[in-house]
């Protein structure tokens, strides 16, 4: 099918280039007008519990402040990591999860894989973002974080000292739910310690 899909691409590209038009969307670059540069960012909380239990509600949270000089035009936050996918964005191996990702955080997901946008970052202002997910395969995980001034175009971030902008989380989770029971007056789930 994909191939298919690219021989469609170029007969409608040859055809309107013998016509005089734009081939395929038109002659305009998709990151048109994307940021470029470079912009300093420092992960003030980088929070993920190293011990987690099956099927138990925890937290990513990441905090990161705007160091640079410079107004980040959209704080972009890529985690590769809750699902165990093994091929790339064209890979038909979904994998499957190792976190179910109750909530987002409050910023926009985006198209890109793994991929949100938290918007402008002021210098010196810093923004959280909190990811609700619930492990669901047991065993040691890795979660790595990327962060990027922008979605799309040439523009990077680095810290002070010019790192790349990420890091990761390694988390350990046991075999067995926690201990749970229903409360018969109301209804709720009860979990144990």
């Amino acid at each position: 099918m994909r191939r298919a899909t690219a021989n469609l691409c170029a007969c409608a590209a040859a055809t309107a280039t013998a016509a005089g038009l734009g081939a395929c969307g038109g002659d305009d670059r998709r990151d048109a007008g994307a940021p470029t540069g470079t912009y300093t960012v420092r992960v003030e909380r980088s929070s993920f519990p190293a011990q987690q239990r099956l099927a138990r509600a925890t937290a990513l949270i990441l905090t990161v402040r705007n160091t640079g000089e410079e107004e980040i035009p959209d704080l972009v936050v890529t985690v590769r990591g809750f699902s165990d996918r093994s091929g790339g964005s064209r890979d038909a191996d979904l994998g499957r999860d190792l976190w179910i990702v109750d909530d987002g955080p409050g910023a926009q997901a985006t198209a890109f894989e793994d991929t949100w946008t938290a918007g402008r970052l002021a210098p010196g202002r810093s923004k959280t973002l909190r990811w609700d997910v619930t492990p669901v395969v047991a065993g040691t995980h890795t979660l790595r974080y990327e962060i990027a001034p922008a979605p799309a175009g040439g523009a990077r971030a680095q810290l002070a000292g010019g790192g790349r902008a990420g890091g990761t989380r390694r988390a350990r989770v046991t075999g067995a739910p926690a201990p749970a029971r229903v409360d018969p007056r109301t209804g709720a789930v009860l979990r144990d310690e």
